[in-house]
């Protein structure tokens, strides 16, 4: 699963052009990928699927394979902004930490756009506003905010005890996090939280589409989708014991949508998560 999020030893900086030169690699199954950190839709003429690993991100083909369109680094936090541009953080392939990147076409380039608070910063987890493509938020200790782009940080405020994932909401400075203890919530940028749902049961996953449902995997219970109404559902994952560790809304149709697990095993649904079949089968 992913890691806790506790402060990390400061690295120095490292320079990152973001080189497309391994892009010629042939396509490869989805399933023979590992260790995904992310998962983003692409806007444009038509939708296409962003994968982040620990070895590039490669860009998933209309034959469902996946082909590497980055340089080899490992990228963490991996998160789509409304209007396609792409962020991130991690480390590059030869060591140190990244801080904050981004790419406005589809993962091949990136861009250093700051080192963050305290770092090089390495966000474990990032999320944009669905509705703000320049609030962001990343975890690192605490959670840091960004309201121009990801070129400036301040601290919004502590992360919840071990915190897994986070996911900005369409109000503004509503964040939720998804931890070891359950799912939580805060409406002043991470100031403070409350609790939604039980408590003791891990979320490993939580994202909110541009709509607004909310959606959050338990451990032990499955996938959940919260709509504006306030209404809770279950969506039947076929995943065994396995856990979802990240989710992806197609902004274009909500209906598209996919999961990557523990396992990097990753789903599509093709019917807002009522059915799921492995990606590229």
């Amino acid at each position: 699963m992913k890691k806790w999020i506790v402060p990390l030893a400061f690295a120095a900086a490292v320079p990152f052009w973001g080189s497309n030169a391994h892009a010629g690699t042939a396509a490869v199954e989805v399933s023979k990928l590992s260790h995904i950190h992310g998962a983003a839709f692409l806007t444009g003429p038509q939708s296409r699927l962003a994968l982040a690993t620990h070895n590039g991100v490669y860009l998933v083909g209309e034959d469902g394979k996946a082909k590497l369109s980055s340089a080899p680094d490992d990228f963490m936090g991996f998160t789509a902004a409304p209007g396609g541009r792409l962020f991130a953080s991690g480390h590059p392939a030869s060591g140190g930490n990244i801080g904050v990147i981004s790419s406005a076409d589809g993962g091949t380039t990136w861009s250093h756009v700051s080192d963050g608070i305290g770092g090089p910063v390495d966000f474990h987890a990032m999320s944009v506003s669905p509705v703000n493509p320049n609030l962001i938020y990343g975890l690192y200790g605490d959670v840091q905010m960004s309201s121009d782009g990801g070129k400036s940080w301040v601290e919004g405020g502590p992360a919840p005890d071990q915190t897994i994932d986070i996911a900005a909401g369409l109000a503004e400075g509503q964040l939720f996090a998804g931890t070891a203890d359950g799912l939580m919530e805060s409406s002043d940028h991470a100031a403070s939280w409350s609790r939604i749902g039980p408590a003791g049961v891990p979320v490993t996953a939580v994202h909110v589409d541009n709509e607004g449902s909310l959606y959050a995997f338990y451990v032990g219970t499955g996938l959940l989708r919260r709509s504006g109404n306030g209404t809770w559902e279950e969506l039947p994952v076929p995943i065994g014991e396995d856990a979802i560790l990240h989710l992806a809304t197609d902004p274009a149709n909500r209906d598209n949508m996919v999961a990557v697990t523990h396992k990097s095993a990753v789903l599509a649904s093709t019917d807002g998560g009522e059915s799921w079949s492995p990606l590229g089968q």
